[in-house]
């Protein structure tokens, strides 16, 4: 989506704008022909916060605008797509980002080019830490953040065993290190048995039944989303791999994932996901009631993240008073913002948001999955101490 100028925006809104407003351009950038079971939720998301940021009257009493432009899920196309923004559209800053190896790629982009990216959906740790730069900073709570969530619970299991299912590019293999990593420091007694690594979008589903169940694993991580996923649940299901056996996974008990299953879904897995339709907190009920009368739909974990990530933008922005990099990035370092799941902050260490995630156990209900026994579980309270990220994170 592009509102394409200052009248254009105003016609859109209905707005009657200051004299003298000028734009200011946000680049865009996301999976979206790639996955659009996240990223058509995260264009509303983000649609539904520029439109109530300029009927507010802006950012400073100029209008945002949004140039959107879809990668693939390639990196190669993000930063064509970047170079673009920032050389042709004018893009003060570019935002989104949905698989980890898109979002390492654009970060680095926004080091060599010295622009602001505020990452929405990677997840992989290296772009706040390993890779972390002070052009970068990200919304979504991280791979470590996470596999700290499920971590506890798993802990709790009495399963020694675990075998491992992730695709086999960045955000997969960060996922499974960090959570073998935390898991094993809160239960030295547990061994990792078996590994599988299918192509991402490429799963053989059932080879990868067989091939862990052979481990005899009393217990089974998973990484695997959106059709993978599904493949994978109605294969494993089949072939008995879930019988008997705890399941712990990032991001099933998301709508995007679990709503396609229907009743095939997951019961008893222990999940982070959010419940758009369970959780009563004041801020979810009011971003649930507005997102539903601007689309007549529910919203999705990826319409929080396009959502709170251009509120992120238009806090820092409005800070700021300034679309110079320079400016931006301090306005940015240590700023609070609203979102669907309360205030967050980005952290000045390392640029990581305090965003959190629900965590609870998969079930069926009338037919389709849902997310039950469920907590949410704020991201500073999963985040590593200072001393720990100064070894984690270049400095200087």
């Amino acid at each position: 989506m592009l509102l394409a100028g200052t009248a254009a925006a105003a016609a859109l809104l209905g707005l009657a704008l200051p004299a003298g407003a000028a734009d200011i351009k946000i680049g865009d950038i996301n999976s979206y022909s790639a996955l659009p079971a996240f990223a058509e939720p995260y264009r509303k998301g983000w649609q539904m916060a520029v439109e109530e940021i300029n009927a507010a009257g802006g950012v400073n009493g100029d209008t945002l605008v949004v140039v959107s432009r879809d990668d693939a899920g390639k990196p190669g196309n993000a930063i064509t797509a970047a170079n673009e923004l920032v050389a042709q559209d004018g893009a003060v800053l570019l935002t989104g980002g949905f698989f980890s190896n898109v979002g390492l790629a654009l970060s680095d982009y926004a080091k060599q080019k010295g622009i602001l990216y505020i990452a929405g959906e990677p997840l992989t740790d290296a772009i706040t830490w390993s890779k972390g730069n002070a052009y970068t900073f990200r919304l979504r709570p991280s791979n470590y953040m996470q596999a700290a969530m499920l971590a506890e619970e798993a802990a709790k299991l009495p399963a020694k065993r675990w075998a491992t299912i992730a695709p086999n590019y960045e955000y997969g293999q960060s996922a499974v290190a960090v959570f073998k990593q935390l898991l094993q420091k809160k239960r030295p007694d547990v061994s990792f048995v078996g590994e599988q690594w299918p192509p991402q979008g490429k799963i053989d589903a059932g080879a990868v039944a067989e091939a862990i169940k052979a481990t005899q694993p009393e217990a089974i991580l998973n990484v695997e989303f959106g059709a993978d996923l599904i493949k994978l649940v109605r294969e494993g299901t089949a072939r008995g791999l879930f019988e008997g056996r705890s399941v712990v996974s990032f991001l099933t008990g998301e709508p995007e994932y679990l709503d396609p299953l229907k009743a095939d879904a997951p019961v008893g897995w222990i999940v982070t996901g959010y419940p758009w339709d369970k959780d009563q907190s004041p801020a979810n009920l009011a971003f649930v009631k507005a997102y539903q009368a601007r689309y007549a739909d529910y919203p999705r974990l990826g319409s929080v993240v396009g959502y709170a990530e251009m509120k992120a933008i238009a806090a820092v922005l409005a800070k700021a008073k300034s679309t110079k990099t320079e400016d931006l990035i301090k306005a940015a370092e240590g700023i609070g913002f609203d979102t669907p799941f309360g205030p967050v902050s980005f952290r000045a260490i390392d640029h990581q948001s305090t965003m959190g995630a629900f965590v609870g156990k998969t079930a069926v209900v009338d037919g389709k999955g849902v997310m039950v026994d469920f907590r949410y579980v704020p991201g500073a309270q999963v985040l590593p101490p200072d001393s720990e990220v100064k070894t984690l994170r270049p400095q200087g």
